[in-house]
């Protein structure tokens, strides 16, 4: 029962390249070159000139999503103390990423 209550620990870079390798009969510098090539893909599809999506078939979509400026406020609300009024600094646009888990890997979650 004590080994039901410890917690697992998530695998570390060199594991999974390890694994992997083991898994696809790659070395494991030919598993972290595919890996770095996969993160230039993202990065190009990310990048302003990118489509601003980029998807690992059946397992997550990743999305660039804008979010506009925001102007100063006064006066608002504060959530934390009722009945007090707190102003609220004006925020830059920016651009934030959703990571979306497809239907292949929300079935491999039990």
């Amino acid at each position: 029962m004590a080994k039901a209550a410890a917690q697992k620990k998530p695998l570390t870079k060199s594991q999974i390249f390890t694994n992997i390798a083991e898994a696809t009969g790659l070395t494991r510098k030919q598993v972290a070159g595919v890996f770095d090539a996969l993160t230039e893909e993202i990065r190009k599809a990310m990048s302003s000139r990118g489509p601003g999506v980029f998807q690992v078939p059946g397992l997550i979509k990743v999305v660039k999503k804008y979010v506009p400026a925001r102007k100063a406020q006064k006066n608002v609300p504060n959530p934390f103390k009722p009945g007090e009024f707190m102003d609220r600094p004006a925020k830059p646009a920016s651009y934030t990423v959703k990571v979306r888990a497809l239907k292949a890997l929300k079935s491999m979650v039990k």
